[in-house]
């Protein structure tokens, strides 16, 4: 049989109260796992109010570069996630899956293979819309043809359960990444799913898309 995984809607939420859902689920499902109940796993889709967040390896954005980002409307949070600085905001899909790695069998409780089959739901959605997507050594998804990044990743694991995810430029305006260095990747560009086929993308689109292909990548049942 097949996991269960719950799905939650959230609408458009700042980062922080975001962050709050996911740590309540993720501590819910680590009482379940020491109790030795099934655990409630959970994916999350939300879309931020717009935000710069560092990972836990960054190290060079002090109080500065917090002022400056903060002065163009957004806000700036250190976050307890993998990876460096990103942005997030209207017109970006984030998705946000709170799961007991041991839930799924062919994940074998891998951070690795976990990061590997996100990554696999991500190309798996631009590819219905047409658009061709790859995984690099760079983390993320990017464009087949071009460096340019459409989806960005970064998670946290402790005890095999996950928060944190992926974010998918839908319909972003992509201006917002000017004022930084996504992901700390020097000469690569950021896209959209918009950007590249000419037209508004929404995220309703990509959601309903989304779903189907995080369902096959791992093997489960959203409800």
């Amino acid at each position: 049989m097949k996991p269960a995984v719950r799905l939650v809607c959230l609408g458009r939420m700042p980062y922080l109260d975001a962050l709050k859902v996911q740590h309540d689920v993720a501590t819910k499902i680590k009482i379940q796992q020491k109790k030795g109940a099934n655990p409630e796993n959970t994916l999350i889709l939300v879309e931020h109010t717009p935000v710069y967040t560092v990972g836990i390896r960054i190290k060079n954005y002090g109080v500065s570069e917090e002022d400056r980002l903060k002065k163009l409307g957004a806000d700036f949070i250190r976050s307890d996630r993998g990876g460096l600085i990103t942005f997030h905001g209207p017109g970006q899909l984030v998705v946000y899956p709170i799961l007991h790695l041991a839930s799924f069998a062919h994940l074998r409780k891998s951070v690795r293979n976990y990061v590997c089959h996100l990554e696999q739901s991500v190309i798996d959605t631009c590819k219905t819309f047409g658009v061709e997507t790859i995984r690099t050594a760079d983390t993320g998804v990017w464009l087949k043809e071009r460096p340019l990044k459409i989806a960005a990743l970064g998670i946290h694991c402790a005890r095999y359960v996950t928060t944190h995810g992926a974010a998918v430029n839908c319909n972003t305006d992509l201006e917002w990444f000017d004022h930084i260095v996504p992901c700390g990747l020097e000469g690569k560009g950021v896209t959209s799913l918009s950007q590249v086929l000419n037209r508004n993308v929404t995220i309703e689109e990509v959601k309903k898309n989304y779903v189907p292909m995080f369902e096959k990548s791992f093997n489960c049942q959203v409800r």
